[in-house]
């Protein structure tokens, strides 16, 4: 396709595969909020699911492949690839987290652009990172986050530097990814995006050898975001497969609303109030243990959950009642609750956390599944006892297993609550759980008062 196209086409503009859940909604806030109709749907769609939403212009898949072995990978998403291709969008979305946490052995986005790129084709598979409204950056190549107003270089990132799965050692986003896959890398610089320079070096990128390069694309700022977008979508061709964050919706959707071809100031609404929540949260940032510390100053029942018991089948039960009886006795009495297994990375459970797996005779990825289910057995009970309309789940690998075990179908964007967590409409056929309130928030996300938020609105 040509930069000449004066509208947006009918039907779908995009299809993206979430790593995570948690990831998986943020992309789908950042295309609602521009006026994209988008869903997110738990299993692979069809064409029978899309007719129950009309007018839908972007739709999701939900999956967990950020945890992942690349032999899970080849097993399993090509099919969820090659079901978002049959819906004929042009352009095919693995989305990653915007810190592109990664590894050869676990969550690798190599493995997963060798798998897209087989099924969509292209002759390049685009990278944004880069998400200004997520306080990432991108410049020359090199991914920086910002924590409390404070910049970071990735390798140097408090929290990413000691992520338990997928420490980042480096910030050179090609550098990162060569240890992932053979496939050459290239880079579309912010000096050249400010110039006008971008499409003549992708035409380098492209020409260098054969076959379709990986080409990241800076991002830092709004006039980058847009120009990153306007490189996306005039040089897409017959289709693109591209692993990025949310940085490519919103770069894509700053293009278009530059044309004219999407409303100037769509936005969202803000979530309104609800009289109390319940909230399970599974992940060890400094980030969530900040929000635990300010729910429990606030009104909030903290009540942690015993990690070596939650592992070990012949003490699960009694755990799980234990905190059902606490969480439980504080919704009655009308005040929220939240259930934690970790309170930041040098809490003593995060510490331990391998003794507890190695005595219960799991590997770290299944004592961290173990670990996720059981917050989602305690959110099920919790709203098959209490007649909650909204809840809340922090931490990727927690958020998939609360909507899994729901018999959630899909989700929409209700209302915005903060950057990359919006607040969601669940979908299901079981009417006691259509239409409930979800917030699936991922580690990083959020402010100090994140639940208060939450509960309030505003």
């Amino acid at each position: 396709m040509s930069a000449a196209e004066d509208t947006l086409a009918d039907g779908l503009l995009l299809a993206y595969y979430g790593d995570d859940f948690t990831g998986s909604t943020d992309a789908m806030e950042a295309m609602t909020a521009a006026g994209v109709p988008t869903v997110l749907f738990l299993q692979p769609p069809t064409p029978e699911a899309l007719q129950r939403f009309p007018g839908v212009r972007c739709v999701g898949l939900a999956g967990s492949s950020r945890g992942r072995s690349p032999e899970w990978m080849a097993a399993h998403l090509p099919q969820a690839f090659a079901s978002l291709k049959a819906l004929g969008a042009p352009i095919l979305h693995y989305k990653v987290c915007s810190t592109f946490d990664s590894s050869p052995a676990i969550g690798s986005i190599g493995c997963a652009i060798e798998i897209g790129l087989q099924h969509m084709g292209g002759d390049w598979s685009p990278t944004v990172v880069g998400a200004p409204r997520l306080r990432r950056y991108q410049v020359f190549g090199h991914l920086f986050a910002a924590v409390d107003g404070v910049g970071y270089r990735l390798d140097r990132h408090p929290t990413m530097l000691r992520h338990p799965v997928t420490p980042m050692g480096e910030s050179d986003l090609r550098r990162h990814l060569a240890a992932q896959t053979p496939r050459r890398t290239g880079l579309v610089d912010m000096v050249q995006l400010k110039v006008g320079d971008a499409q003549a070096q992708l035409t380098v990128c492209r020409q260098a050898e054969a076959g379709a390069p990986i080409v990241f694309i800076d991002v830092m700022d709004d006039e980058t975001l847009l120009e990153a977008g306007r490189l996306v979508w005039t040089q897409r061709g017959g289709g693109l497969f591209s692993a990025s964050s949310s940085g490519l919706s919103y770069a894509l959707t700053a293009y278009w609303r530059s044309q004219g071809w999407l409303p100037a100031n769509a936005g969202l609404p803000a979530a309104t109030p609800v009289p109390m929540i319940a909230a399970v949260s599974g992940s060890c940032s400094p980030v969530s243990a900040g929000q635990i510390r300010w729910a429990r100053a606030h009104g909030f029942a903290t009540e942690r959950l015993d990690i070596a018991a939650c592992l070990l089948p012949d003490r699960r039960e009694a755990e799980l009642q234990r905190l059902l009886a606490q969480a439980g006795s504080a919704l009655s009495a009308g005040r929220s609750a939240l259930v934690f297994s970790a309170e930041g990375p040098d809490d003593p459970a995060v510490q331990a956390f391998d003794q507890h797996a190695a005595r219960a005779g799991l590997s770290r990825t299944e004592a961290a599944r173990a670990v996720g289910a059981c917050l989602a057995e305690i959110m099920r009970r919790l709203l098959d006892q209490h007649p909650l309309q909204r809840v809340v789940v922090a931490g990727g690998d927690s958020s998939g297993e609360v909507a899994s075990v729901l018999g959630i179908e899909a989700l929409t964007v209700l209302a915005r609550v903060t950057p990359g967590a919006p607040l969601c409409r669940a979908w299901s056929a079981n009417p006691r759980r259509d239409g409930l309130e979800l917030i699936l928030k991922g580690g990083q996300m959020g402010g100090e008062a994140f639940y208060g938020q939450a509960l309030q609105g505003g």
